[in-house]
């Protein structure tokens, strides 16, 4: 077992699902994970009452054991204790499942390589498409509307069911090779044309950084989930951004990630100082920036209620702190800290320990981060565009 514990995985009522919103914020828009930022799970301490974190893993815990003394599925058990729990983030996955999402962290993950969202009508739309992915090579392009994967109308479904679908979850069982090589067909629209295509899923690594520059030379860094290597991608876009400097960070839809990833990039802004505190179990934590990040650029932070966990770590520290301009809608509100005990048969059980402030000590969990300026999906980025003009370039 890895020391690295997930913020952001919300329960899951069927396992053919369990990874579906792991997997949302690199295939498909919707909520992604997070990293505890110990490389060893700290020691448990008592809990002060029968429902405190501690309490609620030793319940888990004998429910596992005694289901394998039994001859049951310790993961059943454990999902049925988890259930009774009352912890909204709390999640079972099976030892394959948990590959996978350590994966998912790690930027790699098995589909086609479709980012969509899901519009007014409830029809599905394609956002974008990765390069060199099943979908690009099918010609596949953003602004195609998605209408059925493998013959079943996906008109109004969740987009997390979509992406199950679209991963082949249901074909995955207990094998520790996923469906990798394994069909899936769409039925997709563009305009009048209809059609369809059938694509062979294929383990893909996830650009999580994408950068675009404007006419105006504004640079703007999409962070789509804090996955490994997202630091260093944005400090690379940084270097070679035009001399002005001003830049927008764009975090909505970020479904949040590896902690030490938004951490690294906090410190990208940040010249040292406190980025957020935390709890586990009642022992308090800080996580502070590296020292000689770039406090002079202007800088504007796009967030929307897509944005979560470590992405709403880093807006709050960048906006605590003064370093930057907030523009769009209230985030998600996705606050706590969930620790990964692993079960007799493999499995991990997830539940939550503790929970995160931004350095003012404001609460996230269940409150989300209120933008500076208030602006929809279609004027954030010229309101931020306004803003970077008033803030000016560095001197």
């Amino acid at each position: 077992m890895s020391g690295r514990d997930p913020f952001c995985q919300p329960r899951r009522v069927r396992r053919g699902a369990t990874l579906t919103l792991v997997f949302a914020g690199v295939l498909i828009a919707g909520a992604a994970t997070g990293s505890f930022p110990e490389s060893d799970p700290p020691a448990r301490k008592a809990a002060a009452g029968p429902v405190g974190p501690a309490a609620r893993h030793e319940a888990v815990e004998r429910a596992a054991a005694k289901a394998l003394a039994d001859g049951k599925s310790p993961m059943e058990a454990a999902e049925r204790a988890v259930s009774r729990s009352g912890d909204r983030w709390a999640a079972v996955y099976s030892e394959g499942e948990y590959e996978e999402f350590q994966d998912a962290l790690d930027g790699r993950y098995t589909g086609v390589g479709l980012w969509a969202r899901q519009e007014a009508d409830g029809g599905i739309e394609v956002t974008r498409v990765q390069s060199g992915s099943p979908a690009a090579d099918a010609g596949i392009r953003a602004g195609d509307r998605l209408r059925s994967v493998d013959g079943k109308k996906v008109d109004g479904w969740p987009v997390t069911e979509v992406v199950a679908r679209l991963r082949g979850d249901a074909l995955r069982g207990d094998s520790d090779d996923g469906p990798a090589g394994t069909t899936v067909t769409l039925g997709l629209e563009r305009g009048t044309r209809a059609w369809t295509e059938t694509l062979h899923r294929a383990r893909l690594s996830t650009d999580s950084v994408t950068v675009r520059r404007l006419s105006d030379g504004v640079t703007v860094l999409r962070i789509a989930a804090f996955t490994k290597g997202s630091a260093d991608a944005v400090r690379e876009a940084l270097r070679a951004a035009p001399a002005d400097g001003r830049t927008v960070l764009d975090l909505r839809g970020d479904s949040g990630g590896l902690v030490t990833e938004a951490v690294d990039t906090a410190s990208a802004f940040l010249d040292g100082g406190l980025v957020a505190t935390y709890d586990v179990d009642g022992a308090q934590r800080a996580l502070h920036a590296a020292s000689g990040g770039d406090t002079t650029r202007p800088l504007v932070v796009l967030v929307d209620g897509g944005t979560m966990s470590a992405a709403e770590l880093l807006t709050g520290a960048l906006q605590d702190r003064g370093r930057a301009v907030v523009i769009g809608s209230r985030t998600f509100g996705k606050g706590s800290i969930q620790m990964p005990t692993e079960l007799p048969d493999g499995s991990v059980a997830e539940l939550t320990v503790g929970h995160y402030r931004t350095p003012s000590g404001r609460t996230v969990d269940g409150r989300g981060i209120t933008p500076d300026l208030e602006a929809g999906p279609e004027q954030a980025l010229s309101r931020a565009r306004t803003v970077l003009t008033g803030l000016g370039a560095p001197s």
